[in-house]
Order: structure tokens, then sequence, then C-alpha cells
């Protein structure tokens, strides 16, 4: 059970001029170490949701988040910022890459503030290498193409090896081609660092590659299958 997320009877609404929307309604998962998984759905189906509520970006609104045998989603904002920075790297289809700091200095972000044992600058430049960017180090992001800009996102990620590597859409703003060298990447890194990946996307090819599918709808899960990979 160690670094396996649980969700259960989870639910999410918001409210708005008296009206209150269910984005999530009553899921249940467990989400197990080390596996490569993919959320599909229509817009509006509650991905983006479920995957900010497991990733404690946002708290449910009815049921329960555990990590381990852990309840998480009641802790403190403080203690949920130390959850995050210990167990999950977040990938994002816009990359929200800070605009006048270096690749570099990007992928060193995480750590501002942070106690570490490692050498930060050391670490970020192996992780750029990882992902191909090495000399791009010094370059800021309006310098690089969108693929290069993922990549130094992929890395910053990954800098505190994180457990699990929560995407969404990591593909969605890049061509077919530099889409799949992100996908092969984070196939790599899940086979070769043993982290944990849950991405959402709306390309049922790129779904089908996982090894385990969730579809949703209504902020419902519908489906949930074991996929064979090659």
């Amino acid at each position: 059970m160690k670094d396996t997320f649980q969700c259960q009877a989870l639910g999410k609404s918001f409210s708005g001029d008296g009206i209150e929307t269910k984005a999530l309604d009553d899921v249940n998962l467990t989400l197990d170490a080390g596996d490569f998984i993919s959320i599909i759905g229509p817009s509006g189906s509650g991905k983006s949701t479920l995957l900010s509520l497991i990733g404690t970006l946002d708290r449910p609104t009815t049921g329960q988040l555990l990590y381990g045998d852990q309840p998480i989603n009641q802790l403190k904002s403080k203690e949920l910022s130390d959850f995050r920075f210990e167990n999950v790297g977040f990938i994002f289809q816009q990359f929200h890459l800070i605009p006048t700091l270096t690749a570099l200095e990007n992928v060193m972000a995480p750590l501002f503030g942070r106690k570490v044992s490692y050498d930060k600058k050391e670490r970020a430049l192996a992780l750029l290498e990882q992902v191909g960017l090495a000399e791009k180090a010094s370059s800021l992001p309006s310098q690089l193409s969108g693929g290069q800009q993922q990549r130094v996102a992929v890395a910053r990620a990954l800098v505190h090896e994180p457990k699990w590597l929560l995407a969404d859409e990591p593909t969605g703003n890049l061509d077919t081609e530099t889409g799949e060298i992100i996908f092969q990447l984070l196939k790599r890194l899940n086979a070769e660092k043993g982290c944990g990946v849950l991405f959402v996307t709306h390309d049922p090819e790129l779904a089908d590659r996982a090894n385990r599918k969730i579809e949703m709808k209504d902020g419902l899960v519908i489906a949930d299958s074991r996929l064979v990979t090659v």
C-alpha cells in the first residue's frame, strides 16, 4: 500500500449564483505505486478536477483521499505543501514556466526555500541532460520551442524525485511528433525511475498506450480497464 493513492467516495462540487454543480461524484479508485495510467473523457467530465484532488491542489467536498493508509485531504496547508514536495511532480499543458528564469532556474524553482541533501544545481543540470536539453540550460522560455519548454517542465517535475508524476494534457499544446517525444520520455521515466504516472488526455490512441485506462463522463468513472501494452 506504500505510495498508493486511494480515492474513497471522492466528490467535488462548485457553487455559484445559488447553483451547485457536481464536478465529481462518488469516485472510488486505487492507484498503485509505479503504474502508468491514463484518464480520458470529454471536456467537463471531471478529469482535471480528479487530477487536482489526487495531487492535493484542491480539496474534495465529500469523501476521502488516502496515500498509503494515511488520510491526506484533511492535512493543513503547510503539511499538504510538504506532502506535494515529497511525493508529487506536476506537468501542465500550459508549461507554467517562469518567463524571467532560465531553463536551469525553472528546473530548480521547486527547491527554492527548501533544504535538501543534494546540490540543487547539479541535480537540475543532470535532469536537463536527461531530457536532452543540457545545452539550453541558460535559455529563457521565450528562446525555447513548445516541446523544449515541456521537457523543461518535465525536468522541473522530477527535480525532487517524486513518487508520482501527474500530467494534465502534457501533449495537448504540441504537434504530433513533439507530443510523441514527450510521451516516450514519460514512459522511459516510469520504467527507469519507477515513478507512477497519471496523465489526463483527450486522445484515445494515447490513452490506450497506458497500462491502465480510466474513462470519465459527467463527473463519474464509467470504465476502468487494465490494458495490454507492447
